[in-house]
């Protein structure tokens, strides 16, 4: 009987991994060509932003008034803020503002989209005029705004006069003014948030709304379980844009009721103007909106953190 002899045994050779088709001097080319593009951009990036926000930083460790060199006190100007009882007002109306425009501002923008997106006459008039505000400027806006809210010659309390109602002080009393800034930015921002919210709800696709429709959900059903969810990158962007801006408001306030009556409409940008311009106190100017800045990116740096629906598709 023969016995058969194993050979001796062969190690697989190892197949090398592919080359990636992107390396090389052609890859270096495009990005080198990326870069070249994108570096106008990023000139005016620096220029009109990075530099001015890196000087503003510097003044607010300052105690300036308008003339001369400004005398280093370090964090001086940001300890003044903790005991400065405008600052605190200011940022308290701030937060008020935002969370009643952010909100209201969102709701109304998506009811006007819904209704847009729907078999509704006269559709692309009634886009339009919601529209036509982001064409003026908001300083156009708030004169529009003074015209109707004038406590003397508005067109509200004229006509709370001709039908024998009495008029609101919407400029001397507290509520009433801070009621017609709210009022005016809402106008404002409704046609930007209705312009986003319709293009998301334009691509959301047919079938899903009619699946749900066949499955005998409700209208509120249908917009609260379906359109609602999938709009969650709309909603993202706007809640950061919104917040961002209102943290930011200035014309409006400033032409409506230059932040009085007695700081009730004051809001930080409009303080910050007032301490820089007015008493041309520079440097604590310049903290008060460094501040500004951080409770900006920590907003944003939280909302990117903790809400996952900025990613979702359909």
């Amino acid at each position: 009987m023969t016995t058969a002899t194993a050979g001796p045994a062969v190690a697989p050779t190892a197949t090398p991994p592919p080359r990636s088709r992107r390396s090389g001097p052609g890859l270096r080319g495009e990005t080198r060509a990326a870069y070249g593009f994108l570096a106008p951009a990023l000139l005016l990036l620096v220029l009109f932003v990075a530099v001015p926000l890196a000087w503003a930083a510097v003044i607010s460790l300052q105690r300036t008034n308008g003339f001369g060199a400004g005398t280093f006190i370090g964090l001086g100007n940001y300890a003044r803020l903790l005991s400065d009882p405008t600052f605190w007002r200011s940022a308290l109306n701030t937060l008020l503002f935002t969370a009643l425009v952010t909100p209201l501002s969102m709701a109304l923008g998506l009811g006007a989209a819904l209704l847009l997106n729907s078999v509704l006459p006269a559709r692309g008039l009634l886009r339009s005029v919601l529209i036509l505000p982001m064409a003026v400027s908001g300083v156009a806006t708030a004169l529009i705004g003074l015209l109707v809210f004038d406590q003397n010659t508005g067109v509200v309390d004229s006509a709370l006069r001709a039908v024998g109602l009495p008029s609101i002080s919407w400029q001397s009393g507290s509520a009433p003014a801070f009621a017609s800034v709210v009022l005016v930015t809402l106008w404002w921002r409704m046609g930007f948030n209705m312009l986003i919210y319709l293009a998301g709800l334009q691509g959301i696709s047919p079938e899903l709304t009619e699946a749900a429709t066949l499955d005998g959900c409700t209208t509120w059903q249908r917009i609260r379980y379906v359109t609602i969810p999938l709009l969650g990158p709309s909603s993202f962007f706007l809640l950061i844009m919104n917040v961002i801006y209102s943290f930011q408001v200035f014309d409006i306030v400033y032409v409506l009721t230059g932040g009085g009556p007695q700081n009730a409409t004051s809001v930080l940008v409009t303080y910050a103007y007032d301490t820089g311009f007015d008493t041309r106190d520079q440097g604590y100017a310049a903290a008060i909106g460094i501040v500004l800045l951080l409770l900006s990116l920590l907003f944003t740096a939280v909302q990117w953190r903790t809400n996952r629906s900025r990613d979702l598709v359909d």
